[in-house]
């Protein structure tokens, strides 16, 4: 069943914290949390699509972060890679022409964004209705305001990830509007 916004708002209305995996340790521990998408933020273009398998032989959505793969271009191909070879559920991309590629061959999208200051709030405001990918990732997540307001002019629902520290920070990033947190920090993924 293919990944959609509706489906991935469910899975994460049950558990609203997503694991951000960044090495096999983390791929192991990932087994014993009830999230059902799980980010993959490492392997190369030898390995990804086992560790694809992996994720989904726990019954979970793989989500594969294209710009930390080892071996892929920044560029379109990226996507076809992933579509053609993993089996992935969906990609994460700062890239517009790899969300771009990605969402034209049927794959959920997700469109990573670090917001270090106002020229690039605007940034994400003109690459959000250009590249139209399915769900934006801001980065870091403290920004309470910020993700209030994004919520509102952007029309994506948004995932906060990035110095999630503690339950406090999950707890914000959410009662300010995110859908999801993502966080690589395992003692938060149970939340």
């Amino acid at each position: 069943m293919k990944l959609t916004v509706q489906r991935l708002l469910e899975y994460v209305e049950q558990t609203p914290v997503i694991p951000a995996v960044k090495d096999e340790a983390g791929l192991q521990a990932v087994r014993e949390t009830e999230s059902r998408v799980v980010f993959i933020l490492f392997g190369d273009i030898l390995t990804i699509g086992g560790i694809v398998e992996q994720i989904h032989a726990m019954n979970k959505r793989a989500i594969v972060h294209a710009d930390l793969v080892s071996g892929l271009s920044s560029r379109e191909i990226a996507a076809d890679f992933i579509a053609k070879n993993t089996g992935a559920d969906g990609i994460i991309s700062t890239k517009p022409s790899v969300i771009r590629r990605a969402h034209e061959l049927g794959l959920f999208t997700i469109q990573r964004f670090f917001l270090l200051d106002s020229m690039a709030l605007n940034n994400l405001r003109q690459q959000a209705a250009q590249t139209r990918p399915d769900v934006v990732e801001v980065l870091p997540a403290g920004l309470t305001k910020v993700i209030r307001l994004l919520r509102r002019e952007v029309g994506k629902n948004l995932i906060a990830g990035g110095l999630i520290l503690d339950k406090d920070d999950v707890i914000a990033a959410l009662g300010a509007g995110a859908a999801a947190v993502s966080t690589t920090n395992p003692l938060l993924w149970n939340l």
